[in-house]
């Protein structure tokens, strides 16, 4: 999914907010000014956003939101499982608002994350975790880059 900076949430921006405020409850957050702005921009279809894409779409208009705040409610909608945090690399973390099981593509040229179904994937062996563990879920992520001649 690509990410363009003037986006703007859209007409029905009411229903959205409704539903957001809704996701919140559900997982007993409480639906403060600033978490329904990042809600309404992460929910308002399945995307891959850095913390600095929603900063600056909650920020378009007039809104003011601090970096802080953002990252944190990003991590709490993370460990409340509303969203999926994306690791690429140590540099790089993407915020999915695709929460169903599914892998990526990650365009190292353009820096962009593309989603890949859960049934596209098969994966035939895993390791045995090591004692007093379970595996939770696999994330994979296939890096891709242009073709050079």
């Amino acid at each position: 999914m690509t990410y363009e900076t003037r986006e703007t949430l859209p007409e029905n921006s009411q229903a959205i907010k409704s539903k957001v405020v809704k996701m919140l409850t559900d997982r007993s957050i409480s639906p403060t000014q600033q978490r329904l702005k990042i809600g309404m921009v992460l929910f308002n279809k399945n995307q891959h956003l850095s913390a600095d894409q929603v900063l600056e779409m909650v920020n378009t208009g007039g809104n003011i939101a601090s970096k802080a705040t953002v990252y944190n409610t990003l991590g709490l909608f993370a460990r409340k499982g509303l969203i999926r945090e994306v690791i690429v690399d140590s540099t790089k973390v993407f915020y999915d608002s695709n929460t169903q099981p599914h892998h990526h593509f990650y365009n190292i040229d353009s820096g962009t994350l593309h989603d890949v179904a859960a049934d596209q994937l098969q994966i035939s062996c895993l390791p045995v975790p090591p004692d007093a563990s379970e595996i939770k879920d696999v994330d994979v992520i296939i890096r891709i880059q242009q073709k050079t001649a």
